[in-house]
């Protein structure tokens, strides 16, 4: 499971995995581009990802605030002004997260064109 202070995603009782899906998950992906460039309100995340359920981001949130990617700062105003952040742990996820984004940004015509090609043929 644990060797050498790492992980080994390919032990199928390696809690890595979850951490594998929680970071590739679409919403945590959504989430951290969007507070790479500082501290957002909920709210603020909410409309910048776009189509997704409060419950759903709240719940997403809460997991990344539980695996110490995300902050969540109160401030005692009326009402409650609620702001989250990455941490550096966190922070240190903008460069993956950013180069497969980019990598599916690039790629999407063709892999568009492949799918087209494949459902053809079935």
């Amino acid at each position: 499971m644990v060797t050498n202070g790492r992980g080994d995603v390919f032990d199928p009782n390696c809690p890595t995995r979850v951490i594998l899906d929680r970071i590739g998950d679409k919403w945590t992906v959504l989430a951290v581009l969007l507070l790479r460039n500082g501290p957002l309100r909920f709210t603020e995340l909410r409309d910048g990802i776009g189509s997704v359920a409060p419950k759903v981001l709240t719940q997403t949130l809460r997991r990344l605030e539980r695996d110490g990617l995300v902050t969540r700062e109160i401030f005692a105003e009326v009402p409650p002004r609620v702001v989250y952040s990455l941490t550096p742990m966190g922070e240190s996820l903008i460069k993956p997260i950013t180069a497969v984004s980019e990598w599916a940004e690039e790629h999407l015509p063709a892999i568009t064109t492949a799918q087209q090609q494949y459902d053809a043929t079935r």
